[in-house]
């Protein structure tokens, strides 16, 4: 019995740790990173509900390497900080944040998502994880942009 206990909880403990490896990162300090872009998506925009609100997409050393290269190295990470936002004396104000979206490169990983991991983190609480079902669903919209190996961003000049 104690060794059938120990097989399980050994089994139980594998799966979790596959589980855990793959999620993507929560991205510390990711506001020191290279600022690609800033954009507000406003009402009437299709992606307005849920992404309606100011983004400021920052990109990791490896992620713009691969702007600039059009290849994409395994912990190459963008990520899309995204905030609420409200008209104040004719300027757009941010209020408060609504989510930080990653998206994580690692061809072996997310393979099923064409190399890149995707995450929402609900408020920018690393704990607050809103991607349910593997990132399919953000996969589906960034297949669009498969010539530019699933990223939107570009470098501007």
């Amino acid at each position: 019995m104690k060794k059938t206990a120990l097989l399980l909880l050994g089994l139980l403990s594998a799966g979790a740790a596959t589980a855990a490896e793959n999620q993507v990162r929560y991205p510390q300090g990711f506001r020191s990173w290279y600022h690609v872009k800033s954009m507000v998506i406003m009402p009437g925009h299709p992606l307005a509900n849920p992404f309606g609100g100011i983004h400021h997409v920052y990109a990791n050393y490896k992620a713009l390497q691969g702007l600039k290269t059009g290849r994409y190295p395994k912990g190459a990470v963008f990520v899309f900080d995204l905030w609420d936002y409200a008209e104040d004396n004719h300027a757009l104000v941010e209020k408060q944040r609504k989510l930080i979206g990653v998206m994580e490169h690692d061809d072996q990983r997310f393979a099923a998502t064409g190399g890149w991991g995707f995450e929402g983190f609900g408020g920018g609480k690393p704990n607050k994880r809103l991607v349910t079902d593997g990132g399919k669903g953000c996969f589906e919209c960034h297949q669009a942009r498969e010539d530019h190996r699933y990223v939107f961003s570009e470098l501007r000049d």
